[in-house]
């Protein structure tokens, strides 16, 4: 029974996870001056649950659409959000999964921590329509340090994997 609910709990955290990637986008457009909102693409989600039965990782269920024209500088800061995001909810998983280590739900928390830093260093990507692509138009280092954080909490990942007990 506790594995049902370990379950549920995992479940939960990608979708938690996705919706606050581009909710960080959707309030930094709003806080930008632009209007924004989320759209859900219904064959991206048929196509990302298909994958998932085959045992791939891809999500494209939706995005974030923002109307007006943003100069280079506006698009990286809304951009970098989604993945800031996902870079905070590693490093809170990772912290999760050390003050839990010993018990079954060492797993939610390692999951939101891998989950987190996949999803932020895949969207870090330069290409487009990827978040990496904007970003790096931008501004180089701050792409660059993104890509950094995501390989610390990655590094991090490995190591502590060492050291797991349930």
């Amino acid at each position: 029974m506790a594995y049902v609910g370990l379950f549920l709990a995992c479940v939960g955290l990608v979708v938690v996870s996705f919706l606050l990637h581009e909710m960080g986008h959707k309030i930094t457009a709003q806080k930008s001056g632009y209007w924004s909102e989320y759209r859900m693409f219904p064959a991206g989600l048929a196509f990302t649950l298909v994958l998932s039965l085959a045992g791939f990782l891809f999500a494209a269920p939706g995005a974030v659409m923002i109307a007006g024209n943003l100069d280079n500088k506006t698009n990286g800061k809304i951009s970098i959000a989604g993945p800031a995001v996902n870079m905070v909810f590693a490093a809170v998983g990772l912290a999760g999964s050390l003050l839990v280590n010993g018990s079954v739900w060492v797993v939610p928390f390692y999951l939101l921590a891998s989950l987190n830093a996949s999803l932020g260093l895949f969207n870090l990507i330069p290409i487009p329509p990827l978040d990496g692509s904007k970003v790096i138009k931008w501004n180089v280092w701050i792409w660059i340090a993104g890509i950094a954080v995501c390989a610390v909490e990655f590094i991090a990942l490995m190591r502590m994997s060492f050291y797991y007990t349930i």
